[in-house]
């Protein structure tokens, strides 16, 4: 429900308007290139000038204009009314349901933060903020936008008539990266695991990673790219720039282009995957298969490209390779189901299934193999599940990813390689079913 404005409040709008506007035309584009520094010197400046630091009777206090200059300096060249949330290390997305309604992630948990907009004019304002920020635009024409902000965080923008309420803003941070060594210390991924996952990365096991919306599956597969050998050559391909290889230098970035708005000029995921198989890859990661590429990448692994991520929306290891088989019969190459199986069950070796719990965490689920194909379909087997043992008393899961006991079909890779089979991996405990 709207409050009314104390004094204060209005001489704060008012004046927030007209320092805008003053700042945009005389600084313009130059105004990205201001340091902090020069930006506060700026606006007090421009307070000074406006000679409204007193009005109806109210007066902005020393704490209030400095107060004001950091909403300002948002408001021109920063994130708005979300920066304080953009800036809260404990906040992993942010979704802003039209101008009176800002929600934010937490450990898994939704809940509804007191920041607001002013308007839909205030919030249109800084969607434009934000388009300026990742190059692109968002018309009544071409209503919705997917892009990357210059830290990574994935943005998503939506505007009526589209949508109803209001426009809508997705921002799913990037937060800070975790190590698999972190994962470990933090309980959610035990020791023989990250040996194994470790060693699987370096042997050039192919691996998808698997999950629903928001279970970590990029995070998963930037912890794993850490371990590829430093010497190999890597192309990442994505629709929206997410991965991050932590401490790579031969790393080629490739990245899609939607249609312009006469509808020309698009980069596939598909064009991309082809190209990349021309550039003398060691490892290709695949941010994630949507559409017809799933098919060009089945025949890339038939043909010698080992090593390759990719990851896949699915519910569970099964549903996943479903998937694959479904994206590759998309790919307009006439092809029977029977022989995208048979690709599919003699290219994929592993499948790390992630999946959001009830207490809000994210963790690995299975790790499963693909042992082979039967009349009845796909066969796999489970490496490692996640044993729950209930709930503790604060609510949170607790439990353990065990080892199956089950022999990786893939062990020829380790000892091509060179790799030794992890000593944790045959001491480890058990789990009680498969």
């Amino acid at each position: 429900m709207a409050t009314s404005d104390s004094p204060i409040d209005s001489v704060k709008r008012e004046l927030r308007h007209r320092l805008v506007e003053s700042f945009e035309a005389s600084l313009q584009d130059s105004a990205q290139r201001l340091t902090e520094e020069e930006l506060e010197a700026r606006l007090r400046t421009l307070m000074a000038i406006q000679h409204r630091l007193k009005e109806g009777g109210a007066a902005l206090s020393a704490d209030d204009q400095t107060l004001l200059v950091e909403e300002i300096a948002n408001e021109v060249l920063g994130f708005g009314p979300l920066a304080v949330l953009m800036e809260d290390p404990t906040v992993s997305e942010i979704m802003v349901n039209g101008p009176q309604q800002v929600f934010v992630e937490r450990a898994g948990q939704l809940e509804l933060t007191p920041v607001t907009f002013q308007n839909q004019e205030h919030l249109m304002y800084c969607i434009e903020r934000l388009m300026d920020m990742v190059g692109a635009s968002v018309t009544e024409s071409e209503p919705f936008v997917d892009a990357s902000l210059p830290d990574g965080s994935r943005l998503n923008v939506i505007l009526p008539p589209i949508v109803l309420g209001g426009a809508t803003i997705t921002i799913r941070k990037t937060l800070k990266p975790f190590s698999l060594e972190e994962w470990m210390l933090e309980g959610s991924l035990p020791r023989v695991a990250a040996d194994f996952l470790m060693a699987c990365v370096a042997a050039r096991v192919n691996i998808v990673v698997s999950g629903g919306t928001s279970t970590g599956k990029t995070t998963l597969v930037n912890l794993l790219s850490t371990y590829v050998p430093a010497h190999e050559r890597i192309i990442t391909i994505e629709n929206v720039a997410e991965l991050k290889m932590t401490g790579k230098e031969h790393w080629v970035r490739l990245i899609a282009r939607p249609p312009n708005v006469e509808g020309k000029g698009e980069i596939s995921i598909r064009d991309l995957v082809k190209n990349a198989l021309r550039m003398r890859p060691d490892r290709i990661i695949l941010g994630e298969a949507r559409g017809g590429e799933a098919l060009d990448v089945m025949q890339a692994m038939h043909t010698g490209h080992e090593g390759f991520f990719t990851v896949i929306h699915a519910n569970s290891p099964e549903a996943c390779l479903d998937r694959l088989e479904t994206l590759m019969l998309m790919s307009g190459i006439e092809l029977p189901s029977y022989a995208c199986k048979v690709q599919i069950a003699t290219a994929i070796e592993l499948i790390v299934h992630l999946r959001r719990y009830p207490d809000g965490n994210r963790r690995i689920a299975q790790i499963t193999q693909v042992v082979g194909l039967e009349p009845h379909g796909f066969v796999l087997e489970d490496l490692f599940v996640f044993e729950s043992n209930g709930a503790n008393g604060g609510g949170k899961l607790q439990g353990e990813l065990r080892y199956t006991g089950k022999t990786p079909k893939f062990l020829w890779k380790f000892e091509t390689a060179n790799i030794a089979l992890p000593a944790s991996l045959r001491a480890a405990p058990r789990a009680t079913s498969t």
